[in-house]
């Protein structure tokens, strides 16, 4: 299973740190509420310990520690059953995708070290209790656990090295140049103290001098730097193997990017490098600084309830929470990060935080940043936005819904199918740039699919005058379009809905006498199949947007759409029918016939059954739903029969 997450054996190191890191946080909190602990918090730190000897090397925190119930849930049944199941939805998923949610959690991190020890041992005590557990196993799904009467405070990871390969790329991990090298390339952010016992010598003096030397001439001094201490017997001292600084503390020319995408990776427990990085500083009456992200695949649990959202929240460099959704709004649940406030209070709860003023203003700030920083990105890199919006876009149209004061920005960094390119969406700017002269509107569909919304007898006078019409496919569409009145002055117009005009002036003119007449030829055909169809629809009227269908069926202006109609219905809302106007295309030969036949007579056998067959043609065509398919289907055997 490790080896499918991981191709870096280094990285466990890393995971463990994280995972240490994560329970100094949670203990610092839980002292700053107040919590009854047994735990000293005077001096919180994480400490690498090297057995050369018997080839071990121990993490050790003095965190929040375990229970023995949550060894079993987080470590121990990944061990026993978990494994299977992460590596069949890894397989069906046909990328790592799949085990992205996972890799969040302490017993996938942790199993990490598996791919550098052929045994583990982990013993921890809660900083709530007095008694510890230990727990041990070679990795090959099963475990032994036992209860201890005593254990130290946090969490220790004794791992039994493999004999080292470097052509498989398992390195010596007692070496401390390899352990200092990794700790500064993944983990020198670290807020906490990461301390290892080393000789001291002026060889190893000499090779910490500097804080970004290179790892090669790390390794030659520190090796020069062991022989010494051999020879000399120095006593081992513990030395602080990062520099602790907050990156977002940092100036951007301080800062390569490779910290940044290290740095994103501890806090999303994502293996990929972020889309984007974003920075903020603000500076006078309220300060705070932010180091934000843009992932760039969105995580599977995007769209579900239970997922955790919001950005880790420090006030003055001390971890407060970390998933804070008062900072960062539902539609942007994607956006990862850490803002440091230095106005709030340190026992700041999540109660207090909906009602703080300063919390808005941030909130607002932090919003505005994100969305600038997409507009720039569709214009700086057009690719990187096409991914952003590709993974995201679903997500960021749900703002329309409820955020009003950036409505306008989120419908600028938007992107729709539309009929103007079948594989390249397009933004709403270029769709204005294209209108026509005299083009009022931006056109829309909504529908399940490109193809539905394309073969739709809305669409044919459209397609035959050349207008674009932008094909809105997800089910968020069918709520924003709704409520988003216009952008730019140009009002949304949906082509299934009222009246549609396409002619210009001079064509109106030329058509008048022609419409006239067709107003009076139909009349009472018109008349007589509103009454006919008065159970499925509330108008039978003459439509201009049809070419070469018979019919097509169109809401009333403000009337809610079919597809919506039956999301409230799945959402389990009880909604009164909605009639619907028919539309009948007064060139085609079937409408021309009908009036013929009903002008010769109007109560002839069979035209009733007519009328309910063009009707029910009409709602299929749009991808509806018959009332009653079985009579529908025995009307049109019935017809095709006698035409045998």
């Amino acid at each position: 299973m490790i080896h499918s997450i991981y191709s870096n054996k280094d990285v466990f190191l890393r995971e463990l740190i994280s995972n240490a890191s994560d329970a100094l946080d949670k203990l610092r909190l839980e002292a700053l509420r107040g919590t009854e602990l047994r735990a000293d918090t005077s001096d919180l730190h994480i400490e690498i310990e090297v057995d050369k000897e018997h080839r071990t090397l121990t993490v050790r925190d003095n965190g929040i520690g375990m229970t023995h119930d949550e060894v079993v849930g987080l470590i121990g049944t990944i061990a026993k059953s978990g494994t299977a199941e992460f590596l069949r939805e890894l397989k069906e998923s046909k990328d790592a995708a799949a085990s992205q949610d996972l890799i969040g959690q302490f017993g996938v991190g942790f199993y990490s070290g598996f791919m550098v020890a052929d045994r583990v041992t982990l013993v921890t005590r809660h900083a709530t209790e007095t008694r510890g557990t230990r727990w041990e196993s070679t990795g090959e799904g099963t475990y032994t656990i036992e209860e201890l009467d005593e254990a130290p405070q946090g969490t220790s990871v004794i791992l039994r090295l493999k004999p080292e390969d470097t052509e498989d790329s398992l390195f010596d991990y007692t070496s401390p140049w390899k352990i200092k090298e990794i700790v500064k390339r993944y983990s020198d952010f670290i807020t906490w103290p990461i301390r290892m016992a080393t000789e001291s010598t002026n060889a190893d003096a000499n090779a910490n001098a500097t804080t970004d030397a290179d790892p090669e001439a790390d390794k030659s001094e520190d090796e020069a730097g062991e022989k010494a201490g051999e020879k000399a017997g120095d006593e081992p001292r513990l030395e602080t193997l990062n520099s602790m600084k907050a990156l977002w503390a940092r100036s951007r020319d301080e800062v390569s990017d490779d910290e940044y995408h290290e740095f994103y990776k501890h806090i999303s427990h994502d293996w990929n490098n972020p889309l984007e990085t974003i920075r903020m500083q603000a500076e006078g009456t309220f300060e705070y600084q932010a180091l934000l992200f843009i992932p760039s695949q969105a995580p599977l649990d995007l769209f579900m309830r239970e997922r955790k959202r919001g950005v880790q929240l420090y006030v003055k460099r001390v971890f407060i929470m970390d998933d804070c959704e008062e900072l960062m709004p539902e539609y942007l649940r994607f956006v990862k990060g850490v803002v440091d406030a230095q106005d709030l209070s340190l026992n700041v709860s999540r109660e207090t935080l909906q009602q703080d003023r300063q919390i808005q203003l941030m909130r607002r700030r932090l919003v505005k940043k994100v969305l600038s920083t997409v507009k720039d990105m569709m214009s700086e890199n057009a690719e990187r936005y096409a991914t952003f919006w590709k993974e995201f876009g679903r997500a960021v149209k749900e703002g329309l819904l409820d955020d009003f004061e950036n409505r306008d920005a989120i419908l600028e960094i938007s992107s729709f199918a539309s009929t103007h390119d079948p594989e390249r969406p397009t933004t709403l700017r270029q769709y204005l740039d294209r209108m026509k002269d005299g083009q009022q509107h931006i056109y829309y569909m909504t529908g399940e699919s490109r193809s539905i919304i394309e073969s739709s007898p809305h669409m044919e006078a459209f397609r035959e005058k050349g207008y674009e019409v932008l094909l809105l496919t997800d089910p968020i569409d069918e709520m924003w379009v709704g409520s988003v009145p216009e952008f730019d002055g140009k009002q949304f117009q949906s082509i299934a809905k009222g009246q549609v005009d396409l002619d210009t002036e001079e064509e109106k003119k030329e058509g008048e006498a022609e419409r006239e007449q067709q107003k009076k030829d139909f009349a009472e055909l018109l008349s007589w199949m509103t009454t006919t169809l008065s159970e499925q629809v509330k108008e039978v009227r003459l439509s201009s947007r049809l070419t070469t269908s018979p019919a097509c069926v169109v809401g009333d202006t403000h009337d809610v759409t079919p597809q919506l109609e039956n999301m409230f219905r799945a959402m389990g809302q009880d909604m009164p029918q909605i009639k619907r106007i028919l539309e009948l295309n007064p060139t085609h030969p079937l409408v021309t016939g009908l009036r013929e036949a009903h002008g010769a007579d109007p109560n002839a056998a069979g035209l009733a059954e007519t009328a309910e067959l063009i009707h029910g043609m009409a709602v299929l065509a749009e991808g509806g739903e018959l009332s009653d398919p079985a009579r529908f289907i025995k009307l049109m055997a019935d017809r095709l029969q006698h035409t045998l």
